[in-house]
């Protein structure tokens, strides 16, 4: 949780989208288990709208993302100051609205900046996979089982963070590498005898589900951390703070996840980018629904 403790969030002024945020490909669709592909049991597509609030197509991608107006986090950071002084969990989820429906324009919006934490999850996907859907296992390659034989499951844990998620210098990589070193690390406490180069479905499925609480977190905590860091009372009470919204992302993420497995999704290569997207959008949506 240290890589916003120097940060002021996101500028106002700037697009609320940087122009170098990854577009989602529209291509990818949920696989469901039944005929008529992403469609749920009504009929109606369960793949929300790539761009905009309307649902529209945005041709311009995230050059078209809307800019941040003045004060953009002030609503969330008052109400996020008032839960790190105090501890009350609904100015929490007050912040956290006005972070999703002001800060960043609603849920749409918001799912567009996190778009780069659904691109990773899919090369985090693939590294954790085998054969020919792990396309870092190749001769030669990061995952290579020749390169890997005899190493201990964090060191292979370490090799995969270098493998998804090189250093780039940028906040969002940063952030990316620790949530999937704290996901991986989560699954083995979980599978203690899991084998990072034989993962079952359910344990890939976790490691991303946990990935992208993880990531979404860090993008609050670069946004919003600093405010909860300097309200809160003394170190141990911000930490403490930072740790229940870090518990109630996951929490939020992880039931998403649940509601797009009841409706047939399910998680492979062409499908992880899409299944995360949604499974982000339906998270900012429930947050975006406590905003005042």
């Amino acid at each position: 949780m240290g890589t916003s403790q120097s940060s002021n969030g996101s500028p106002s002024g700037t697009p609320m989208v940087p122009p170098w945020t990854p577009d989602i490909p529209s291509s990818q669709q949920p696989e469901t288990g039944v005929d008529g592909g992403a469609d749920d049991a009504s009929g109606a597509d369960s793949t929300p709208p790539a761009d905009g609030n309307d649902g529209s197509p945005d041709q311009e991608g995230n050059k078209g993302s809307p800019i941040a107006p003045p004060s953009r986090f002030g609503g969330a950071r008052r109400n996020m100051g008032d839960y790190a002084r105090t501890g009350d969990s609904s100015s929490m989820k007050k912040g956290l609205g006005q972070y999703v429906r002001k800060g960043y324009g609603g849920s749409a919006t918001a799912t567009k900046r996190l778009a780069s934490t659904a691109t990773t999850a899919q090369s985090l996907f693939s590294a954790l996979s085998t054969g020919d859907d792990n396309s870092y296992s190749k001769k030669g390659g990061a995952l290579d089982p020749a390169a890997l034989s005899g190493k201990t499951a964090y060191e292979v844990m370490d090799i995969i963070v270098e493998a998804v998620a090189p250093i780039d210098g940028t906040q969002d990589t940063e952030a990316s590498r620790e949530s999937i070193k704290d996901a991986l690390a989560d699954l083995l406490n979980a599978h203690p005898d899991a084998d990072l180069n034989d993962l079952s479905a359910e344990q890939k499925e976790l490691a991303i589900e946990r990935y992208v609480a993880g990531d979404v977190f860090r993008r609050i905590d670069l946004d919003l951390g600093k405010c909860i860091r300097e309200k809160a009372p003394n170190t141990s009470s911000a930490l403490g703070r930072l740790k229940e919204v870090k518990n109630y992302v996951r929490e939020t993420v992880s039931s998403s996840f649940r509601k797009l497995k009841e409706t047939g999704q399910v998680i492979i290569n062409n499908t992880v980018i899409s299944i995360v997207k949604n499974a982000i959008k339906e998270t900012c949506e429930v947050f975006e629904g406590y905003a005042e």
